[in-house]
């Protein structure tokens, strides 16, 4: 599976997570290397930077700047499912790697 500039909507998150319905995720990839950088309400600022496997499954690492100017990071798996429209929704299960250390999940959807 090839993320490459595939754009992705959050349509859930986790009460402790900092990802809004406003964001957007455009993925590149390149070999196996996703990386991506995204911005909205509540984070100035953030990256990621995983791998993608022969299913399609990311594990990925990312780091965030929230509006309150607090460097958070954490760790993802994020997990593909094909649509019956053929768009991609990614089920992640992820946790922070500071601060509280909670976990948590999201849906993304391909848009």
């Amino acid at each position: 599976m090839n993320y490459h500039n595939k754009r992705f909507k959050p349509i859930h998150n986790s009460e402790n997570g900092e990802v809004s319905s406003e964001m957007t995720f455009v993925y590149q990839q390149k070999n196996n290397i996703l990386t991506c950088e995204y911005s909205g309400k509540g984070i100035s600022i953030g990256h990621l930077l995983g791998q993608v496997d022969d299913d399609g499954v990311i594990v990925m690492y990312y780091h965030q700047i929230n509006r309150l100017g607090k460097l958070m990071t954490g760790k993802c798996i994020s997990t593909p499912e094909l649509m019956a429209n053929g768009k991609i929704r990614l089920h992640e299960d992820w946790q922070w790697t500071n601060g509280d250390l909670s976990k948590g999940s999201s849906i993304l959807e391909e848009i």
